[in-house]
């Protein structure tokens, strides 16, 4: 589903690469999480996946379209959840799903599954005809997440998805990113989280200073202690 070669990102204003020379891939069936400390590279390295940054080096294709050349395609292929849960806060949460569903060409039948089967599940059904400005903090992550979903996309991505959720909903999508990674699914998330990335991921991915520094397959080392190896990577010693 996703493919990453050799993908290099310096920013105009930086004489060093943020991300330098970065390659792994996701299969159909994976999630696999990005993990590190601020500043390490994880959303440069997202956000060059889903065509927002341009980069210097390196390949990226997702569901077998290059980003840079096929960049129409590529996105067709991808549900993306930020950070910062952007949303058009004038709309309503079911115009926001329609309109997305609309841009990525999702038929009635998508968006009807979003609206009355997860708008319920996430507990925000009550909400789909108010202005998404009236929402709180966590409502608009929800909507951001059930927006992301309406296409069906191959390859799921999501930037600290946990943000602004409570333990209820939190718990939740931990199920729902398993369940939907599948045959025909992959997932790559970030997540400061480790407990979270512990719960929910088949791969994890070490990033510091925009490098890839160790992959851990968690389902042929189920008992990994990730705390501990965060750690070591990042040097940090025990208070």
């Amino acid at each position: 589903m996703l493919k990453v070669k050799n993908l290099s990102k310096r920013y105009p204003a930086n004489d060093k690469y943020s991300v330098n020379c970065v390659s792994f891939s996701v299969k159909a069936g994976e999630v696999v999480g990005l993990v590190g400390s601020n500043g390490a590279g994880k959303s440069t390295i997202i956000k060059s996946i889903i065509g927002v940054l341009p980069f210097q080096e390196g390949k990226i294709k997702v569901n077998g379209f290059d980003v840079v050349a096929q960049p129409e395609q590529a996105k067709r292929n991808i549900g993306y959840v930020p950070d910062d849960h952007s949303v058009y806060d004038k709309l309503t949460g079911r115009e926001y799903i329609n309109y997305i569903g609309s841009l990525y060409g999702a038929n009635k039948e998508q968006k009807k599954y979003v609206i009355e089967q997860l708008a319920p599940k996430f507990n925000i059904n009550y909400a789909l005809d108010n202005q998404i400005a009236s929402y709180s903090h966590g409502m608009k992550q929800k909507i951001c997440i059930l927006g992301a979903l309406v296409h069906q996309p191959a390859l799921w991505i999501l930037d600290e998805p946990m943000v602004g959720l409570d333990p209820q909903t939190m718990a939740l999508l931990i199920k729902f990113i398993r369940n939907y990674a599948d045959k025909t699914h992959a997932v790559l998330f970030s997540s400061h989280s480790l407990e979270t990335v512990q719960k929910t991921c088949d791969i994890v991915i070490f990033i510091k200073h925009g490098k890839i520094v160790r992959k851990v397959d968690l389902r042929q080392n189920k008992d990994y202690n990730l705390q501990k190896a965060f750690m070591e990577v990042n040097e940090v010693d025990d208070v």
